[in-house]
């Protein structure tokens, strides 16, 4: 029996296997709202066999996106596209989550492909904020939030959480990665505030804290709540795997039900040691000293790869995500390789290979 096809319990939600779709941003949003290609996108993912599919980064504040193609959560009117994917993604058998988001100092940069450089305001800019007025290499310098700027972050958070779920969604994964605003907070590198958000290891995860209470407050108790955590910076003097295990025990009390673990983003250049499963023992230290679930992210391309992170205990999920812009199908044809049977589509069943 495979444990990659077994099921996971968070809360009252039950995922059908362990293999996860990441937040992957599409830049393809219009004023913040779906459009087809985000249909077409989401919905091969959910046929393709993934037992939980993450909708990307989705802005709580105008400002908070990362470039004008992002999807947003800040208005009403942006639920309904949203709520198709959801309901598409659930169709499938998968288990919708949306990540939400704000990029910080990050923001109000070209789509995805584009070279990254701060837009104008001709160009449609706008001002990036940030914990200090320290720009991302490369990018224009933000401005520092205030406490009343924070507080409406906190809020908008909350509130972008009560769109979620209106629009179907199972479970909320906050963005605390990459070098978006929260992981800015979080690292000493891009927080040299000297107020109660600043400074001391307390005072620079409040805001993360703060962030999970306000959503916790609004998402149902049965219904799980994620985290996305770069682990580390890979920069001396920076947010580190001991300080995420630290925050990871407090967030096991505040009502996190399992952290996404991945590194990096917020040091342009940083030297990463990427290769075939690099962020794993990350997500095993989570798992095993703060005692959360976690997933495993980062060049996972293989079954077996795959099958064994979840039977050793090195994760609890593992997300695949450039291998499934790839191939979409690379659920179904793990379980093929490793010997269960998939649920197809009915109307894919006449291509379904005989699992021997």
């Amino acid at each position: 029996m495979s444990v990659l096809f077994s099921p996971l319990q968070l809360r009252d939600l039950t995922l059908p296997n362990r293999i996860g779709i990441p937040p992957m941003c599409q830049y393809s949003a219009t004023d913040g709202r779906a459009g087809d290609w985000h249909v077409q996108h989401y919905g091969s993912r959910a046929v393709g066999g993934a037992g939980l599919v993450i909708v990307e980064a989705t802005a709580v504040l105008p400002e908070g996106r990362i470039s004008p193609g992002d999807l947003g959560l800040w208005d009403d009117a942006q639920i309904e596209p949203l709520a198709r994917l959801a309901r598409l993604i659930e169709s499938q058998g998968s288990v919708p989550v949306i990540q939400l988001a704000h990029a910080g100092r990050k923001a109000s940069v070209g789509l995805g492909w584009e070279a990254q450089r701060t837009l104008t305001a001709e160009e449609g800019g706008w001002t990036a904020v940030a914990p200090s007025a320290i720009a991302f290499e490369g990018y224009a310098e933000p401005q520092a939030l205030d406490v009343a700027g924070i507080a409406r972050v906190v809020t908008a958070f909350a509130a972008a959480a009560r769109r979620a779920l209106l629009a179907g969604f199972k479970a909320i994964e906050i963005h605390a990665a990459h070098g978006y605003l929260l992981h800015q907070f979080l690292s000493p590198l891009s927080n040299s505030r000297s107020d109660e958000y600043g400074g001391s290891f307390a005072q620079r995860i409040r805001l993360t804290r703060e962030v999970v209470a306000a959503i916790r407050a609004e998402w149902p108790a049965k219904l799980p709540l994620l985290i996305r955590l770069s682990a580390t910076d890979w920069v001396e003097g920076g947010w580190d795997a001991d300080q995420t295990v630290d925050l990871c025990k407090l967030l096991k009390t505040d009502g996190v039900d399992l952290v996404d673990v991945s590194t990096g983003g917020l040091v342009a250049s940083a030297k990463i040691p990427a290769g075939p499963g690099f962020q794993v023992p990350f997500a095993t230290r989570i798992r095993q000293e703060a005692g959360l679930p976690s997933a495993a992210v980062g060049l996972i391309t293989e079954a077996a790869q795959a099958e064994a992170i979840i039977a050793n205990g090195e994760a609890d999920l593992v997300l695949v995500g450039r291998e499934i812009l790839r191939n979409p199908y690379w659920p179904m044809q793990a379980a093929q390789k490793l010997g269960v049977e998939a649920n197809w589509p009915k109307q894919y069943l006449r291509a379904k290979p005989v699992v021997r």
